[in-house]
């Protein structure tokens, strides 16, 4: 179900949990809602502001990463009803890859650490610690799953079976080169990169192009450089503190058939904030409406 589709009076592509695709001339619309999604559930609050956030965040980054590798937008000319949270961009070919980098070992990647010491077929030193920085960036892809479903972690050979050994060595290369450059300009505004996803089309030259969102709160996982203590808790600046809510002091049964609860008024503006601080850290400029 769309949020913007009567606004708009546009063709809906699809509604995903967060964004929103219509087919406009020139191009995709690409709408970003204030949905916040946790545990494979969108919940029924919305973090206000978010969508633009992460648009306007994308962007910037979109503009530090365009000698790298060219991006999907063509035009932030958009309706008025969804000015600076939404853009013009090509319709490409999707590749089915969640392109994962991770600089640090943290998340599913820790998990699988524990009792295998590889991280999606990579193998990693003994004695590694939960935030530990590993000795170099990898590629752990993931295969996109259903609306509702976790993306499934694989390792470099199945994308090779999937996608062909050229493809998924671009892929691979594209990811790592992308990684390493935001990691060190995060680095330089006090922001440890742990790891993020990414999203590539294919133009019908077969040029990869950078899609969807980038390097957002949502996609990536972003540390407090000054906190960052591995082995202990790991603030970040991301939706983390919504899953600690809903799985801690909420009362939710994750395991039940129950959707989340609503969440509570200081906890969706605890939220927007670290959205917010995310934004001014990197940027180094104050959210404003476009």
């Amino acid at each position: 179900m769309s949020q913007y589709g009567n606004l708009l009076n546009l063709p809906l592509r699809h509604a995903g949990k967060v964004r929103e695709l219509y087919d406009a001339d020139g191009g995709i619309l690409m709408v970003a809602t204030d949905n916040i999604s946790a545990y494979d559930h969108v919940l029924s609050t919305l973090i206000p502001d978010k969508g633009a956030i992460l648009t306007q965040l994308s962007l910037w980054w979109f503009g530090q990463l365009k000698d790298i590798v060219e991006n999907h937008v063509i035009s932030t000319d958009v309706p008025e009803v969804v000015a600076g949270r939404a853009t013009l961009v090509e319709a490409l070919d999707m590749v089915e890859v969640e392109c994962v980098a991770r600089g640090y070992l943290t998340g599913s990647g820790w998990a699988e650490y524990q009792d295998s010491r590889t991280v999606c077929g990579v193998p990693l030193p003994e004695g590694l610690r939960d935030g530990d920085k590993l000795p170099e960036p990898i590629f752990t892809p993931a295969i996109k799953a259903p609306l509702g479903e976790h993306d499934e972690n694989v390792d470099y050979e199945t994308i090779v079976a999937l996608h062909g050994e050229e493809l998924a060595a671009e892929l691979r290369e594209l990811t790592l080169k992308i990684y390493s450059r935001a990691a060190e300009i995060a680095a330089q505004r006090g922001i440890i990169l742990a790891d993020t996803k990414f999203e590539f089309g294919r133009r019908a030259d077969g040029t990869l192009v950078l899609a969807d969102e980038v390097l957002t709160p949502d996609s990536s996982r972003f540390w407090d450089a000054e906190l960052w203590s591995p082995g202990e808790a790991l603030p970040s600046f991301d939706k983390q503190y919504v899953r600690d809510w809903l799985a801690k002091e909420s009362g939710w049964d994750r395991s039940s058939d129950a959707p989340p609860p609503e969440l509570p008024a200081d906890v969706v503006a605890a939220t927007r904030d670290r959205y917010l601080e995310a934004y001014r850290k990197l940027t180094g400029r104050e959210f404003g409406a476009v």
